[in-house]
């Protein structure tokens, strides 16, 4: 007969670590969402004086993640700001989020017909008018997919924070492991978490995608 030595306190506390795992995907989604916005667009409209920025953009894309955490781990040392793990790992995870949804977004923009412009231009708005209400409404559905794309790699991207020592779902499952030696039941238990996390947010985003559909 089966048995294991995985308790109920057990469980309580992976789920602590899918919460934090949570909070800092919401950070991390709020701050490279509002950054990757506004970067994304100077990306679009103005290409050649915002290439310093994509360039800066381009280092955070290639430099694994795991070495980000860790350099600015260490500079947060160094420098002695005191910063907290989990504000570290919120801006670390922020900042690599904005190099890519800046990306998703300028994609966006780009993919509006020019005739769409040309055409709400001769109806008299403005440009700021045109951008507002034509330009950021067709690039933020046809971005959308690619954004939930990011959020859904940054819930998994989490679990690199265990390396500058936020107890998230992973580290949390480690813990248990190291003291009850089932790593199979365990960390089955995490990727089930995960995956539910994961198509919770799948599941919010066809929702979102459907209603446009229906408003259409």
């Amino acid at each position: 007969m089966l048995s294991t030595d995985f308790s109920l306190s057990d469980l309580q506390f992976m789920l602590a670590g899918a919460w934090v795992s949570l909070q800092l995907t919401l950070w991390a989604m709020l701050i490279g969402t509002v950054s990757g916005a506004v970067f994304g667009l100077l990306r679009a409209i103005y290409p050649r004086a915002s290439a310093p920025l994509g360039w800066l953009l381009d280092v955070f894309r290639c430099v694994p993640l795991l070495i980000q955490f860790v350099l600015f781990n260490s500079f947060n040392s160094i420098a002695g700001i005191h910063w907290t793990a989990f504000a570290i790992g919120c801006l670390v995870l922020g900042i690599y989020c904005a190099s890519y949804c800046t990306e998703v977004i300028r994609g966006g923009v780009l993919a509006v017909p020019p005739n769409v412009v040309r055409a709400a231009r001769s109806l008299g708005l403005s440009y700021t008018q045109t951008l507002r209400y034509i330009i950021m409404p067709m690039a933020a559905r046809v971005s959308f997919p690619g954004w939930i794309n990011l959020t859904l790699g940054v819930v998994k991207d989490t679990s690199l924070v265990l390396w500058i020592g936020i107890m998230e779902l992973l580290r949390a499952s480690q813990s248990i492991v190291t003291r009850i030696q089932e790593p199979l039941l365990v960390l089955s238990i995490a990727g089930l978490m995960y995956y539910i996390m994961s198509w919770g947010i799948a599941r919010i985003g066809q929702r979102v995608e459907k209603g446009w559909q229906e408003n259409d």
